[in-house]
């Protein structure tokens, strides 16, 4: 199944390919910019994320160690997910349409303790496959 969604004004897109979002976990990272924007992500190995984003409005964020760009529209604020290599994701599940199909208790996380080379080793390994698109 594909569930869509984006940030409020639609200048960013995603799908998520996934087979049972119900299952999916979900995290609540702690760091101060998933707290600020009141993240809830979750990653699917086995699916497939695609992003779609009119260039004008998007900005990649990168802070602390530089490992991913976060993903915020400039012309609404939202957050929309996180990217590493253009490769892999982890998708705001509070930017989808159907956000209320997770149901599961999110999980607070806290990476801090790791360096930068564990930190894209393990995005790699477990976070959702992806596709990026930059239009003009």
């Amino acid at each position: 199944m594909i569930l869509r969604g984006g940030c409020h004004c639609g200048a960013l897109t995603v799908e998520l390919e996934t087979e049972a979002p119900e299952a999916l976990p979900l995290r609540e990272c702690q760091c101060t910019f998933c707290r600020r924007h009141g993240a809830l992500n979750t990653v699917d190995p086995n699916g497939h994320v695609r992003i779609v984003a009119d260039k004008s409005a998007l900005v990649r964020y990168r802070f602390a160690l530089g490992t991913a760009d976060f993903f915020v529209c400039a012309r609404c604020g939202v957050y929309v997910g996180c990217v590493i290599d253009d490769a892999f994701a982890t998708l705001n599940v509070r930017a989808l349409a159907e956000a209320a199909r997770f149901t599961q208790p999110a999980r607070p996380m806290d990476w801090s303790a790791e360096n930068a080379d564990e930190r894209r080793a393990r995005r790699r390994k477990s976070w959702t496959p992806a596709t990026v698109e930059e239009r003009a």
